[in-house]
């Protein structure tokens, strides 16, 4: 086998075994959720989004909507919405993480130019950050659209008879002017799930590069066995 061939299949094993990490950390901290202080108490705070974004940076925007994906599908056997929460927390976490994976992968800083010639191009910590803060826009807007279309007109079915009036009198209760869905969705949602976007950043951030050093290590490793 060629030296070639050998990195490949080690760089393979290495995507399928940091996924496999990622998802069961990303599983775990799905069941770390709380609420938050003026908000509905419905809206839930967590952090399964880290590991995805993680993934998301270190192997690819794939991965980390996969990671998304694998949490959510362990996520069913107990789900307490019909699938309708698993179905939006997928949707929005790959809102999150692709674009700040994509934008993260080719954004990059030249380095060691020498006579113009580019010796070295690094991902940077900007493009990262540039990342993170587009896809926690493009989250917060896409939860007022999960959420106007299909999750709340199917939890007010499921719960309320199929009466809308009555979810958003749980906003009213914390703002009266909240009289409509819209309204409560840009004034709650919106925020809520843009702030929690950049929660889960500055907690990637922060750990990312100890976390990519270990996965350095284990292609290394794994390189050396195969």
């Amino acid at each position: 086998m060629s030296i070639t061939s050998t990195n490949k299949k080690a760089a393979n094993i290495t995507k399928l075994t940091v996924t496999a990490m990622l998802s069961a950390i990303a599983i775990a901290l799905q069941y770390l959720e709380f609420s938050v202080p003026f908000v509905p108490s419905f809206l839930k705070l967590d952090f399964s989004d880290v590991p995805e974004l993680i993934g998301a940076f270190a192997i690819s925007p794939l991965y980390g909507a996969i990671i998304c994906l694998i949490k959510n599908l362990v996520h069913l056997p107990v789900s307490q919405s019909m699938f309708v929460g698993e179905l939006a927390n997928f949707v929005l976490g790959v809102c999150f993480v692709v674009p700040a994976g994509i934008i993260y992968k080719y954004t990059i800083k030249l380095k060691g130019e020498k006579k113009g010639i580019v010796k070295r191009e690094a991902k940077t910590k900007k493009g990262a950050v540039i990342g993170c803060f587009v896809g926690a826009v493009v989250m917060a807007i896409m939860s007022i659209v999960t959420n106007y279309t299909f999750v709340y007109p199917i939890y007010a079915k499921l719960w309320f008879g199929g009466n809308i009036d009555a979810i958003i009198d749980i906003y009213k209760t914390i703002l009266p002017s909240s009289d409509n869905l819209i309204k409560s969705l840009l004034i709650f949602n919106l925020p809520f799930t843009f702030i929690k976007g950049i929660i889960v950043a500055i907690i990637t951030i922060i750990i990312y590069k100890p976390l990519s050093k270990l996965i350095v290590k284990i292609n290394n490793s794994l390189s050396k066995k195969v």
